[in-house]
């Protein structure tokens, strides 16, 4: 849907990307008032949404439109006024593209909330103006630096009913700023709004002189994510084998490809690949997009690898580039949101799915478990709760090929299932390997 805005808008010389973003923040702090505001005030709604939107308010908002409604679809969040399960928005303007995720607040769903912020670029903890910085508050803004996203916007919702004061705005600034420098969060923007009433969300608050910064929207046009992903090391797990095989075409009778998402580096034409585990050297001869052949591709393209040599590999095998090697170790540490009902306990056995292949893991230890309230490390607890965070160590069946999660989210991270229920228990993020893959006599052993 374009408006008249965005139609005589002038045109934008930089290419259009996309910006994926959460919400997180207490109960009732506005997350989904906000993004129903900012999809209403940038006039990214269908006329089916809005006459939805109205339809609602005569059920659930006693005849007045609830913006919140937009992103809380099921019938218990909107009975009881709090979000459940992540809620996924998407909407454009001339400058960027945005894929939002609407986490719960509620200590509850933790674990929704790490599943929704998990491939965001920017996380937005929304504090209640009145209550300031609570213990909800802490535990996001921690999560969202364990999971290592490169921006962070603090907004301060709800600015109209503490009388838009500039002082009750600063001093929630200083309680953010006397523990954001143990979270090691560079990027970090404080907004003062109103989302019920969409001050400096899309549009400029005349309340607030005393605020220089830009609006929400505009926040969001402008932080620079491009430098987000990693590009230093080639790394591409295949998820399968591309043989078209189609008799109509000759040219494809012969093709065999490896088709996946770059997850970290650029791949060139003619570039020396290694193939782990199984150690073999080969050449990228070319790669295939959905648009056609390309000279060069980079992380997070999803494409499809034809190589120079034969060679046998399959699903769960890793093409990486020969600079910048990754880690391989059978001994894995790591950080956990754990996420099952039944807690977790040393000696319990599961399967670890990262990138493309799945490998069966015992837990060995649990090292410690994050208080949430001192961001103090608790050593050698019996075991890990529901939406617990700590850190444990695994020993695999099979060595893995992994980089530590500070330097790349993609090959950095993983689930645990549960053998039997096949029940997502855990996600987790692993720690730097302690040694990298070798070479010896000119081959790369692991």
């Amino acid at each position: 849907m374009f408006t008249e805005d965005a139609l005589s808008a002038p045109p934008v010389t930089v290419p259009v990307d996309i910006l994926r973003f959460n919400t997180c923040g207490s109960v009732d702090d506005g997350k989904s008032t906000l993004i129903g505001r900012l999809l209403y005030d940038s006039k990214s709604l269908m006329e089916d949404q809005l006459e939805a939107l109205e339809r609602s308010a005569d059920i659930t908002g006693g005849g007045q439109i609830n913006l919140a409604n937009l992103t809380d679809g099921l019938r218990a969040e909107r009975e009881q006024g709090i979000t459940i399960d992540v809620a996924y928005r998407y909407f454009a303007t001339p400058r960027r593209k945005f894929i939002i995720a609407d986490t719960p607040g509620h200590v509850q769903y933790t674990r929704n909330m790490v599943t929704g912020a998990s491939l965001s670029n920017l996380s937005i903890v929304l504090v209640d103006a009145r209550t300031g910085v609570i213990e909800q508050s802490r535990r996001h803004t921690a999560l969202a630096a364990l999971l290592r996203i490169p921006h962070l916007v603090v907004a301060v919702n709800k600015m109209d009913l503490v009388g838009w004061s500039e002082a009750r705005f600063l001093e929630i600034r200083a309680q953010f700023e006397e523990f954001l420098p143990r979270l090691a969060i560079k990027d970090v923007k404080f907004i003062p709004l109103s989302a019920l009433n969409g001050d400096n969300v899309v549009e400029p608050s005349p309340h607030t002189p005393w605020y220089v910064g830009p609006t929400l929207l505009g926040h969001l046009e402008s932080v620079h994510i491009a430098s987000d992903w990693n590009l230093n090391g080639f790394r591409f797990p295949v998820q399968w084998v591309n043989r078209p095989n189609n008799p109509n075409n000759p040219d494809l009778h012969d093709f065999r490809g490896f088709s996946g998402q770059i997850a970290g580096g650029i791949v060139r034409t003619g570039q020396k690949v290694i193939a782990l585990p199984a150690g073999i050297t080969t050449t990228v001869r070319q790669i295939w997009t959905y648009d056609g052949p390309v000279a060069e591709a980079f992380c997070p393209q999803s494409v499809t690898l034809v190589l120079e040599h034969d060679i046998d590999i399959s699903r769960g095998s890793m093409l990486i580039g020969l600079d910048d090697l990754p880690g391989a170790s059978t001994d894995l540490q790591a950080e956990v949101c754990w996420m099952h009902p039944r807690a977790l306990q040393t000696g319990k056995k599961y399967f670890l799915k990262h990138t493309t292949q799945t490998v069966q893991v015992a837990v060995t230890e649990i090292t410690h478990r994050l208080n949430l309230s001192t961001f103090d490390a608790e050593p050698a607890p019996a075991g890990l709760a529901v939406n617990d965070l700590g850190q444990i160590r695994l020993r695999a069946a099979r060595p893995l090929v992994f980089d530590g999660y500070a330097n790349n989210r993609l090959t950095g991270s993983f689930i645990l299932i549960e053998p039997g229920t096949n029940a997502t228990v855990a996600a987790g993020m692993l720690h730097p390997p302690r040694e990298v893959v070798k070479a010896e006599n000119g081959d790369y052993v692991i």
